[in-house]
């Protein structure tokens, strides 16, 4: 997750992509506008999701940036609405601390006895 975090942070993009994709966040809809930027199957989970986005995002950044015939500015805020949302969701799932040893010993104890 952490390189994840360094990768977003280093994204710069052009303000107008990134204010419309803050716009469409509001209607973001995971069920329905993540399966059609995947593609079909079971969603992943919020983190593999972002790693897939962003996967997506930097072929659409070098399309963008090559100037290639294909590229379509409205899929790019898509994917880029997606990643932002992803990334909401990652941040709002609780990661679980690791497992700590009793401090008792209880359970030791009583297999001792």
């Amino acid at each position: 997750m952490q390189d994840l975090s360094a990768k977003l942070d280093g994204l710069r993009r052009p303000p107008l992509l990134v204010r419309a994709a803050r716009i469409g966040m509001e209607r973001y809809a995971r069920a329905t506008h993540l399966a059609r930027i995947l593609g079909p199957g079971a969603l992943p989970a919020p983190p593999a999701a972002l790693a897939q986005l962003l996967e997506l995002e930097a072929a659409e950044q070098a399309a963008r940036e090559a100037r290639a015939a294909g590229y379509r500015a409205a899929r790019h805020v898509e994917v880029l609405i997606a990643l932002m949302a992803e990334a909401r969701l990652c941040a709002e799932v609780p990661v679980a601390p690791p497992a700590q040893p009793k401090a008792s010993g209880i359970s030791d104890l009583r297999r001792a006895t």
